[in-house]
């Protein structure tokens, strides 16, 4: 498989490096940034096209799948393209950065008729959360009640706002409880209490995340994006006859540490299912689910009780 990835920036460099090192059955054919000069280092090392447009690496005949790590309000147009050439697309979180665009995306992926995007929710293939996953499924400590987590950043990026505690952070709970519950989520209520005097003006960091699912399964997360000591995320799952901790006390500098191995595994299982003609993981219509979730969660953070989660009906594709 020869992948065009778009985006040469911190997740581009390092699935670029991934595809190159480590993954089997895929090797990069083309790099493509809007700055040139970063797209043509990153090209560079791996013996790759570094192009400007992605147009113009879809016009290469041996570009035959596209991995887009370009940040999030770019993503509908690259998905659209992509698909328009029915092509096979591992895509980072978020699918878009709103649930009308994710939706478009889903719409458009209904027309072609077949699943083609993969989104980049890489929780999903740690070792920590799948093994959880078997858990809740054999019923062997009885039935899931309750999810407690936490997830800590060491620091944020200069232009980071509010609302991206929840578009930015949250969104991987929102996929994490999805992903262990098989529900969609119904509500989102956040909480302020008392703040880090280390959170940059006009953020109130942490908060608290309550969440409900479909049949009443409760779940909270603290989002702390300013917690200095390094990065965390544990999730503690609450059975009826014990609980369940994962990753708690599992500090590392950032979450390339933390869940290295995970997109490992995430960037194999989508080419090996690319190979066949399917998607390895969590699909578009995934992608909008969260989308949905992250407005409802921007939405709670300026009131004072739950916000539901408007969904279109599921289409037929991702029953």
């Amino acid at each position: 498989m020869k992948v065009a990835v778009i985006g040469a920036g911190r997740m581009g460099a390092d699935h670029i490096s991934r595809l190159e090192h480590k993954i089997t059955g895929a090797s990069v054919a083309a790099v493509v940034d809007i700055d040139l000069a970063r797209a043509s280092a990153a090209a560079e090392s791996v013996g790759a096209r570094a192009l400007a447009t992605l147009g113009e690496a879809l016009a290469l005949p041996e570009v035959n799948a596209v991995l887009i790590a370009t940040p999030g309000f770019l993503h509908e147009e690259a998905l659209l393209e992509a698909l328009a050439h029915d092509l096979p697309i591992l895509c980072e979180k978020p699918l878009t950065p709103d649930a009308a665009s994710a939706w478009r995306v889903v719409q458009a992926e209904v027309a072609l008729g077949r699943k083609r995007i993969q989104v980049g929710f890489m929780r999903q293939f740690d070792a920590g959360y799948q093994k959880l996953k078997r858990i809740i499924a054999e019923g062997e400590k009885g039935q899931l009640l309750m999810l407690h987590c936490a997830h800590r950043n060491p620091d944020t990026l200069p232009d980071f706002t509010e609302s991206m505690l929840i578009t930015d952070s949250v969104v991987h709970e929102f996929d994490a409880i999805r992903f262990l519950s098989d529900e969609e989520i119904a509500s989102v209520q956040v909480r302020r209490g008392r703040g880090t005097s280390l959170a940059p003006e006009g953020i109130d960091d942490p908060q608290q995340v309550l969440i409900e699912t479909e049949s009443g399964l409760l779940a909270d997360v603290e989002i702390f994006v300013n917690a200095r000591y390094g990065y965390e995320v544990a999730t503690q799952a609450v059975f009826e006859n014990g609980t369940v901790n994962i990753g708690l006390g599992e500090v590392t500098p950032s979450f390339i540490e933390r869940f290295g191995d995970a997109y490992d595994v995430e960037v194999q299982r989508w080419v090996d299912a690319a190979r066949r003609g399917e998607i390895g993981g969590p699909s578009a219509w995934d992608g909008y689910a969260t989308a949905a979730c992250c407005e409802a969660g921007v939405a709670a953070q300026h009131s004072s009780g739950p916000v539901r989660v408007e969904l279109a009906d599921k289409p037929e594709l991702y029953r």
